[in-house]
């Protein structure tokens, strides 16, 4: 039987995934180079990223994750992968295979959203259907005046667009008009946080949650949350992470992560699924070490304890 896209990014009970971009700039040797390449703080280094996306995709990690990060704000701090998401996720789709291709998340009230249909929808065809499309309010309040856009209404707009992703329509289209090209399946939609929305509301009707980073324990109180409202449906979460040279280097936590030998990190991995998290998505801005190098030692010791290869060969078309 096969699986649908959503299911493989949670084969075997568990998977692991990068979140972008792939650059250690938040590192002491990142900050050197950010400062000799006159760089602003949160604005990473992309010059090896569609090499580092290829190497992610033939090493066996589920998910590529990027966010939506439209504006530079210094306040912020924070460029993401600077890149436009949906553009960005048409190229990622070009020059992988297999790895699905996930958004951490698409702000939807400050987006047209007919061409936010559009755009998701051409993603899907190109990357034959391996978009998950996360989805989010926004919590800037400096994006929305620049947009147009009502800051205090996001919720309802939200809810307006999360609509339209389910009908495939606008109610402002002549009924003759269609938005093309359609997706080839209805698109996974995950949510991050809870968008201005009551959990129950989240729970009945998105497909999954993308949770704030947190340690074993904090993921505990929110998946027991999550199953009250939302059954089954995937929990991801990510972890900020640097993973040290010594494999029995023990954790030293630091803000949404920490620094771990690949021993403990498999032990924190252990403890993020007996929490009830199913999908964890690394993220390097810190790492210390060559992101090329720890990619492959990740792949080699630590997917190995939680892929399930035998699943992953069984994808929908």
């Amino acid at each position: 039987m096969k699986t649908t896209f959503l299911e493989r990014l949670t084969a075997g009970g568990f998977g692991i995934g990068v979140e972008l971009p792939l650059d250690n700039d938040w590192s002491p040797q990142g900050e050197r180079r950010r400062h000799a390449d006159g760089r602003p703080f949160g604005v990473p280094d992309i010059t090896r990223h569609g090499e580092l996306a290829r190497l992610a995709d033939r090493l066996g990690y589920r998910a590529l994750w990027v966010r939506d990060v439209p504006v530079y704000d210094p306040a912020f701090g924070d460029a993401a992968q600077v890149f436009e998401v949906f553009t960005y996720l048409g190229y990622l789709a070009g020059v992988t295979e297999r790895i699905l291709l996930g958004t951490a998340a698409v702000v939807l009230p400050i987006r047209e959203p007919v061409l936010t249909l559009k755009s998701a929808a051409s993603v899907d065809r190109l990357s034959h259907g391996r978009l998950l499309l996360g989805v989010a309010s926004g919590d800037r309040p400096v994006e929305y005046p620049l947009f147009g856009r009502d800051f205090e209404g996001r919720g309802e707009t939200f809810r307006e667009q999360v609509a339209m992703l389910r009908q495939w329509r606008s109610a402002r289209l002549p009924e003759e008009i269609e938005i093309l090209p359609r997706p080839q399946a209805p698109l996974p939609l995950l949510v991050a946080g809870l968008a201005q929305q009551r959990p129950e509301w989240v729970g009945a009707h998105m497909d999954g949650w993308l949770a704030y980073p947190g340690v074993p324990e904090d993921h505990v109180r929110r998946v027991a949350m999550w199953r009250q409202v939302a059954g089954d449906k995937p929990y991801v979460s990510f972890i900020h992470l640097d993973l040290a040279e010594h494999p029995d280097a023990l954790m030293q936590r630091h803000r949404f992560g920490g620094r771990v030998g690949r021993n403990g990190l498999i032990a924190e991995l252990n403890a993020m699924r007996e929490a009830g998290v199913q999908h964890i998505g690394l993220q390097f801005r810190r790492n210390q070490r060559p992101l090329d190098e720890t990619l492959q030692e990740i792949a080699e010791f630590v997917l190995p304890e939680f892929h399930v290869h035998a699943n992953e060969a069984a994808v929908a078309t």
